[in-house]
Formats: C-alpha cells, sequence, structure tokens
C-alpha cells in the first residue's frame, strides 16, 4: 500500500489522536471520580500498562513495514516512541508525586530498597536521551551512527520494562499479562536479530572472503 504525502500527514494526525485517547479517558476518569477504591494505583497500572503498548508498537513498526512492504510506516516511530516516553512520565510522575510527594530522598531510598522499583526508574533514565535526541536537529549534531547506537538502547529497555512489570505482578502471581508482553518484545526482537544475521549470512554469500 502505497500512500502520498498528504495521506501520510492525515494518518499521521489520526493516529497521534488515537495515542492520546488513553490519557483523555484518564483525565476524564479523574475529573468524575471514577478511579475506583484506589486512585493511585489505577493511575499507576494505567499509565504503566499504555508505556508497554506503546513501547510494543514502536518496536513494531520496522517489522510490519519490512513484512508488508509499507515503507511509509517508518515516518510513524518517532511519533510511538515519544508516546512510550509520555506514558512513562506519567507513570514515574505518578510515582514521585503520589506516593511520594516529591520526597526526592524517600523516592531514592525506595528506588535502591525494592527491586522493581530499581529496574522501572532505570528504564525512565534510558529513555530520557532517546526522548530528547528524538529531533531532526540532534539526529544532525550526534551523527546518524551515533545517534543510531544511542537509539538502539532501545533493545535494553525493552526486556527491562518486562522485568518491571513481571516484578510489580508477581505480587499478586499475576504472570498473565506480562507472559503475553513478553512473548511480543522477545518476537520483536528475534526477528531483528534473525534478519540481521541472515542479511550478514548474504552478504558473506555474495562476497565471499571480504
Amino acid at each position: 500500500m502505497l500512500l502520498n504525502a498528504k495521506q501520510i500527514s492525515r494518518l499521521k494526525a489520526a493516529l497521534f489522536v488515537l495515542a492520546l485517547l488513553p490519557f483523555l479517558r484518564l483525565a476524564a476518569f479523574v475529573a468524575l471520580d471514577k478511579l475506583g477504591a484506589n486512585p493511585i494505583e489505577f493511575i499507576t497500572r494505567n499509565t504503566g500498562d499504555w508505556t508497554l503498548y506503546f513501547l510494543c508498537i514502536t518496536l513494531g513498526v520496522t517489522p510490519l513495514r519490512k513484512l508488508l512492504q509499507w515503507p511509509w510506516l517508518i515516518r510513524m516511530r518517532r511519533m510511538f516512541g515519544l508516546y512510550v516516553f509520555f506514558y512513562a512520565s506519567l507513570h514515574f510522575l505518578t510515582f514521585i508525586w503520589f506516593d511520594h510527594f516529591f520526597d526526592w530522598q524517600e523516592m531514592w531510598k525506595d528506588v535502591l530498597k525494592r527491586p522493581f522499583i530499581t529496574v522501572g526508574f532505570t528504564c525512565f533514565v534510558l529513555l530520557t536521551p532517546l526522548a530528547i535526541t528524538s529531533t531532526n536537529g540532534m539526529i544532525k549534531r550526534l551523527g546518524g551512527k551515533r545517534w543510531q547506537w544511542l537509539h538502539r538502547l532501545v533493545y535494553v529497555i525493552a526486556p527491562l520494562a518486562i522485568l518491571h512489570y513481571t516484578w510489580m505482578k508477581a505480587g499478586k502471581h499475576d504472570f498473565a499479562q506480562p507472559f503475553l508482553f513478553g512473548l511480543v518484545v522477545a518476537a520483536l526482537l528475534l526477528l531483528r536479530l534473525w534478519w540481521r544475521w541472515s542479511g550478514r549470512a548474504a552478504a558473506a554469500v555474495a562476497h565471499p572472503g571480504v
């Protein structure tokens, strides 16, 4: 499926609005006092879940582009990546605001004491430079190769995010969702490894001895 520039812009705008809907729904729930008996847990789980959803969507852009032969799809990846950071920021803000009321000392103690929070905090720290360097200007400043190497941190962030989610769910012995997320992330990462390995193998056959 080929799209022209106008169609791509319209689709991107539509996807932008759709990606914002979970936040608008959450804001409406807050305004209407529909967060249930434990509002902090509701917000924490909701923002965390949507961070993982958009992380999987972002990782899925390149495989879908290759499998479906939709080159324009790559134009959506940066937007989805920024939505990962947006929902992760809301998730982190919930932690420092509602859980700790901006008591940085207590927050830091919690980060060091509880492994699943340590991993989650690490994910947010690693996501931050990816968001900061997502502009065209930063790509030019860093150079294409350095920018690509930096943004490969997403391959570290994704497994850590699954680990964070799994440990968080471990308290209730609820592993169904973490397992599903883990399968999706593993499949997307293994597909990339397979393509890289097969590409190198094909190059070695085409140019033996090089």
